[in-house]
């Protein structure tokens, strides 16, 4: 048995062992955004950096599967894709043990809550809560934004090591989706590492007009960051420094509440 775990650590990350096929159609799959659900064969080679060849072979293989569908010239993911994030969730224990905190958090603070996971250079809601409001935050379970633009992305990227975050910034595209979205790689860089800092990040209307959070990590018993737990409030009922004040140290409780439960 130790021989067998030696042998796996020795080849831990060799190219021998790297699958460029499984790598290339996770590529694909991850293609698929909000604001892309559907797109054209030359759309999704176009993203990819693949050809239409490539992104074909994989794309019918998704279909055959249950995971992709086709109509006429448009391809989408089905729901069955859920399933692949929902295994690895599942596994953590994550979600069990987060719902419950949550809706008391966003009860208490009668604002929205939501759990996100970095997915490449987005960030994936796996988990929600909406308060009594008549007004809450639209966010869905299941929905990715970019992760330049969000709060919880700025707490993910400051615990990936920093290998993996010189590598993000030298792919990632800062789109400007406000006026107020940082679209200047330093200046990112730096609001990153403030966050790594602080252990907390905010972010005022950067994704979209009229919308600010504030998230912290949640971490598991080893200390590893997991997940982000984050609270949006439009920005008329709350300021930033509100949501310091007022906000954080709840969330903070919230997110060590988690940790006990894993």
């Amino acid at each position: 048995m130790k021989t067998e775990l030696a042998d796996l650590d020795a080849g831990e990350g060799s190219d021998r062992d790297y699958v460029n096929s499984l790598a290339r159609g996770l590529e694909v799959i991850c293609a698929f955004t909000r604001s892309r659900p559907k797109m054209t064969l030359s759309e999704i080679a176009r993203a990819t950096g693949m050809t239409r060849a490539t992104v074909r072979r994989f794309l019918l293989t998704l279909v055959r599967e249950g995971y992709a569908e086709k109509d006429e010239k448009m391809f989408s993911l089905k729901p069955k894709i859920l399933e692949l994030g929902y295994s690895a969730l599942s596994s953590m224990g994550i979600l069990d043990v987060v719902q419950p905190i949550m809706n008391d958090l966003s009860r208490n603070l009668q604002e929205s809550a939501f759990v996100a996971v970095l997915t490449g250079d987005y960030v994936t809601y796996i988990a929600r809560a909406t308060s009594e409001r008549l007004v809450n935050v639209s966010i869905t379970v299941g929905s990715r934004t970019p992760a330049h633009a969000v709060s919880t992305g700025r707490v993910l990227l400051a615990a990936e090591p920093d290998e993996m975050l010189h590598r993000y910034l030298d792919r990632v595209s800062l789109e400007k989706l406000t006026p107020n979205t940082i679209t200047s790689k330093v200046k990112l860089r730096a609001a990153i590492d403030s966050a790594r800092i602080d252990g907390f990040s905010i972010v005022d209307q950067e994704l979209e007009i009229g919308l600010g959070s504030i998230p912290v990590p949640i971490r598991n018993g080893e200390g590893r960051v997991l997940a982000a737990l984050n609270v949006c409030c439009p920005s008329a009922r709350m300021t930033t420094e509100d949501m310091q004040k007022h906000i954080l140290p709840q969330l903070m409780i919230a997110a060590q509440a988690v940790t006990r439960g894993l």
